[in-house]
């Protein structure tokens, strides 16, 4: 009989405290451990230092030091634990900032409990997802003007590569789950990339989600 694997440890940070008590609730019952909570950026570093978790769960918008600058001063001292940043996603420039500064991921606050546990194990395990978890609220906060609407339409396999790359997967991961040569799928980012008027991944995932195209 193998014995149970360990939980997996979550540092909670987020300035409002009813929120915390909320999340921790949920993580609980989802059989998470929260290690410790944090009221800002700066608390939440000084506590990593002390006790290392398995994923830090952080509040994007929070007073002081806020979620992306705490994220920027982990990766700088070296620190590589996965950061799932929660967001309303009222604010694009803020998730490509985040990304830039080495974030694993993104949850929407109104995310049900069972995509949080789901968005939470992934990251632990070494995955990244650029795309929340819900797509309809994102579409119903934030929407790009008319004149980001790509003039050209999607393929069905262009569709199916834009979905896999908000997943996180390389282009070798994407061209072994839908069998095309790996220069193939290159090819496809390349073109996705064009239509949407985007110049990385994250930006193409970002747009296609509020443009309803995944």
């Amino acid at each position: 009989m193998t014995a149970p694997s360990s939980p997996i440890t979550v540092a909670l940070a987020d300035d409002q405290v009813l929120v915390r008590a909320g999340l921790r609730a949920l993580l609980q019952a989802q059989g998470i451990q929260v290690a410790f909570e944090a009221d800002d950026g700066q608390a939440l570093l000084d506590q990593l230092a002390r006790t290392p978790v398995d994923v830090v769960l952080s509040d994007i918008r929070m007073p002081g030091l806020d979620g992306i600058g705490a994220l920027e001063a982990l990766r700088a001292r070296g620190d590589r634990t996965p950061v799932l940043l929660l967001t309303t996603f009222d604010d694009a420039d803020l998730l490509l900032r985040a990304t830039e500064a080495g974030a694993q991921g993104f949850l929407l606050k109104d995310a049900a409990p069972e995509d949080l546990r789901e968005a939470i194990a992934r990251v632990a395990a070494g995955e990244t997802l650029l795309q929340p978890v819900s797509t309809d609220p994102v579409r119903a906060r934030y929407q790009f003007h008319q004149q980001d609407t790509p003039r050209e339409t999607f393929s069905e396999k262009e569709v199916a590569i834009l979905r896999l790359l908000a997943g996180g997967y390389s282009n070798k991961e994407i061209a072994r789950s839908i069998f095309l040569a790996e220069g193939t799928v290159k090819n496809y980012v390349s073109t996705i990339l064009e239509k949407l008027g985007t110049r990385d991944r994250t930006r193409a995932v970002l747009k296609a989600i509020t443009l309803r195209i995944i």
